[in-house]
């Protein structure tokens, strides 16, 4: 098993080694070793990388992606993680949906519509509108 030093990782991840150094202080990717003073990761590191890449691409938080490597017993198998976080996480994204999908009505059915000469005049036909 090789060491990587953070320019390394960095360059095969596509990643600015802040982001590495950000990773490792979120409990992302374990501590490194030190040679000399510098930082020296596993050559497995870049796989992690990846697996952050893609959690991030489907919505997950920091705090979210922690425990997808974290949370579960050592033995518990990645499609078991992935499953448990991915139902809550759609969960979320559905919820989300179903608010955008108002928001695009009140903009197209309302918004857009609005024949109001001033936002006073708006403003008392919003209230009525919601008091009902």
């Amino acid at each position: 098993m090789g060491l990587l030093t953070i320019g390394e990782v960095a360059r095969r991840a596509g990643l600015r080694p802040s982001a590495i150094r950000y990773y490792e202080s979120a409990g992302l990717l374990p501590i490194p070793r030190r040679v000399s003073g510098q930082r020296r990761y596993d050559d497995d590191v870049p796989q992690r990388l990846a697996i952050i890449r893609v959690a991030q691409e489907a919505g997950f938080t920091v705090a979210e992606i922690r425990r997808l490597f974290v949370h579960f017993d050592a033995d518990t198998p990645a499609s078991e993680r992935w499953q448990a976080l991915a139902t809550q996480k759609l969960a979320e994204v559905e919820a989300l949906i179903v608010r955008a999908q108002g928001m695009k009505r009140l903009l197209e059915e309302g918004l857009l519509r609005c024949q109001c000469p001033s936002l006073e005049e708006c403003g008392r036909l919003i209230s009525a509108c919601y008091q009902r």
